[in-house]
């Protein structure tokens, strides 16, 4: 059974050298891995793709800041080391897409990228949670011990959170992978994955020892609630154009479309 967090001794953030080359590994590897997607799409060469790639990662950055600053900053007031080193993947993946959206309109690129990020990004987080469980960070509610439980820095069973969100990026992972060969979900999968880790956040929220906003509820639930919304509104909107863009064909001639 969890019990109940202390909020006597606050959990450690992310900030030492294991998290920090876990991050930058998994940055490495997905960039490597979204240069060979590109290419195994298709697509014409264009520069404009690094830059909302590069869009993607200075809003991740500066969007996991201010999401930490918002439900944790309070809490860790006194802290300065932590206030500078915490963040949060909620409000990267929120930083992320406001940082691809407005690159797009920027340099014009018009087609959509969220089938290479559904690719990436869970690879990315799953990367950076192995830093997570080598620092110590993100830590899950102490709890019964369990052959399931993990020990933090002073010998406590806890909830194994840091381990529960890298299984559920490796799963959607490999859910994102038969997609792409396959061809499921097509121009969707990343909304998919804002939808899926959304609910996954917000429900794994209470079994996190995160810090409380008024009861069982934080500062993460809203933003996980804000990634599923964000996710179902673009999942919404992209069927809508497919839709448009089906009906527009659908009133062309015959050899139109053969055409198209």
């Amino acid at each position: 059974m969890l019990t109940a967090d202390s909020q006597e001794a606050l959990p450690p953030v992310m900030g030492s050298p294991a998290y920090t080359l876990a991050t930058l590994a998994g940055i490495a590897v997905t960039a490597l891995l979204w240069r060979r997607l590109v290419r195994s799409e298709g697509r014409t060469p264009d520069d404009r793709l690094y830059a909302v790639y590069g869009a993607a990662l200075l809003g991740a950055y500066l969007g996991a800041k201010l999401a930490f600053l918002l439900a944790e900053g309070w809490h860790y007031r006194h802290d300065w080391m932590a206030l500078l080193t915490g963040h949060s993947v909620t409000g990267a993946l929120l930083g992320g897409v406001a940082g691809v959206e407005l690159a797009k309109r920027i340099v014009g690129y018009r087609e959509g990228t969220g089938d290479l990020f559904a690719v990436t990004v869970p690879l990315a987080l799953a990367i950076g949670r192995v830093g997570c469980v080598i620092a110590g960070c993100c830590q899950g509610r102490e709890c019964e011990p369990s052959w399931w439980t993990v020990a933090d820095a002073h010998g406590h069973a806890r909830w194994p959170a840091a381990q529960a969100e890298m299984a559920f990026n490796l799963a959607f992972l490999g859910w994102a992978l038969c997609a792409w060969r396959f061809g499921w979900m097509r121009g969707q999968r990343f909304n998919i994955y804002l939808i899926a880790y959304g609910a996954f956040r917000f429900a794994h929220e209470f079994a996190r020892d995160d810090s409380r906003w008024a009861g069982p509820f934080g500062g993460y639930h809203l933003l996980a609630i804000a990634i599923l919304a964000t996710g179902a509104w673009m999942f919404a909107k992209r069927r809508q154009a497919i839709a448009g863009c089906a009906a527009d064909l659908a009133l062309r001639p015959a050899s139109m479309r053969r055409l198209a």
